[in-house]
């Protein structure tokens, strides 16, 4: 596995994650590049409030991207109304580009979602998403960019 330190990743999101490239950064540095609440979101595992976050109400042709490192996640095309308030999405761009981990906070379990490459916390996955996958990857729009086609 190759780590980079300081590196921003604009390349495509399976080579990133098929080369097994790492974007690793101090504390310091995500808070350089990042708002507060994009720290807060994407590297304290916080959350957006439902309907305030950007891109819960995008409808535009695109791509959806980290935040933190600009990889490629999810495309519009996966992308439905949850009623949730946060983007939902029903597939990844490549299931390699998206890590899962159990959490067990708030005395609930469910199953986060983090950029494989940057471990950028992103949301969570829930069974309750519409064919053809069944999952929601229920986002905050504070970890994504949207890169409009």
């Amino acid at each position: 596995m190759r780590t980079l330190t300081g590196l921003a990743v604009a390349g495509p999101a399976a080579l990133a994650v098929q080369d097994k490239l790492r974007v690793v950064k101090t504390a310091a540095e995500w808070k350089k590049i990042l708002t507060p609440v994009q720290y807060y979101v994407t590297r304290q595992k916080g959350t957006e409030r439902a309907f305030t976050g950007p891109y819960w109400n995008n409808h535009e042709k695109g791509t959806y991207k980290c935040v933190c490192c600009g990889v490629a996640l999810f495309e519009a095309g996966t992308k439905f109304e949850s009623g949730t308030g946060w983007p939902s999405f029903y597939a990844p761009i490549n299931k390699k580009v998206v890590a899962e981990k159990i959490d067990k906070t708030y005395g609930m379990e469910r199953t986060e979602v983090e950029c494989a490459v940057c471990d950028a916390h992103l949301g969570h996955v829930f069974e309750d998403g519409p064919k053809p996958t069944g999952l929601r990857y229920c986002l905050n729009g504070t970890a994504l960019t949207f890169e409009k086609k």
